[in-house]
């Protein structure tokens, strides 16, 4: 098999397109955040389920940056590496939801209750140290990281700009819908996200080689344009 850049770029696409479906599906099958949720199989699915939607979202969004990383510039590097955190934020937690929390619930319920209300607005009991800002965190990263990417996207003008518009409208919601709506309706906030990826991903998809409008580079200074074989 010959792994090229354009192999690279679609296959980063096609992560994109899952990541954004499966963010959908999950709002719609997340079960209730309770710790009465922990004990059930749909608990355990979901949340592997979001763990593999975090990294698939990261391989795409990194796709994404790759793809028109000369044209994003600053501002576009600045977008990347907030929103992908996110991402990494998000595998992180959602690992510990899916394996770690179902095993506190047994020997200490009322931490495990806490836990997993971190993101439904309710206080917390105990003391969770760190954990108890990685909402605030996990949101701030994911809102201004999506906004300034979805702009640098917009600016660049090489891949679609209305999956960049789509990705700064669906960031911007979120905080107005977490205000306006209680846990979990706020949840649809995740529906333009996810049709965000999905359209982003399509995109990267239709227009995997170089930008035209890009400087050409000789092979010693593009060192991805000759072909690995494996």
């Amino acid at each position: 098999m010959t792994i090229t850049p354009t192999t690279l770029a679609r296959a980063a696409a096609l992560a994109a397109v899952v990541a954004g479906l499966a963010y959908i599906t999950i709002q719609l099958i997340h079960p209730a955040d309770d710790v009465a949720s922990l004990a059930t199989q749909a608990w355990t699915g979901v949340h592997l389920l979001s763990f593999a939607e975090a990294v698939l979202a990261l391989v795409g969004v990194t796709g994404v940056y790759l793809r028109q990383v000369r044209r994003l510039g600053v501002l576009g590097l600045v977008g990347y590496v907030l929103f992908a955190f996110f991402f990494v934020l998000q595998s992180a937690f959602n690992f510990a939801e899916a394996l770690i929390a179902p095993l506190i619930a047994v020997s200490s319920r009322q931490l495990a209750v806490d836990f997993v209300g971190l993101f439904g607005q309710d206080p917390a009991m105990t003391d969770l140290g760190l954990l108890a800002v990685v909402p605030q965190l996990g949101g701030a990263l994911y809102v201004v990281g999506a906004i300034v990417l979805g702009i640098a996207i917009v600016r660049a003008r090489v891949l679609s700009r209305g999956a960049g518009i789509l990705l700064i409208a669906a960031a911007a919601v979120t905080p107005v819908a977490g205000a306006l709506l209680a846990h979990p309706l706020d949840r649809i906030a995740a529906v333009p996200m996810g049709l965000a990826l999905i359209w982003l991903g399509v995109s990267l998809w239709s227009h995997p080689g170089g930008d035209s409008t890009e400087r050409p580079s000789s092979p010693r200074e593009n060192p991805l344009e000759p072909a690995l074989a494996v």
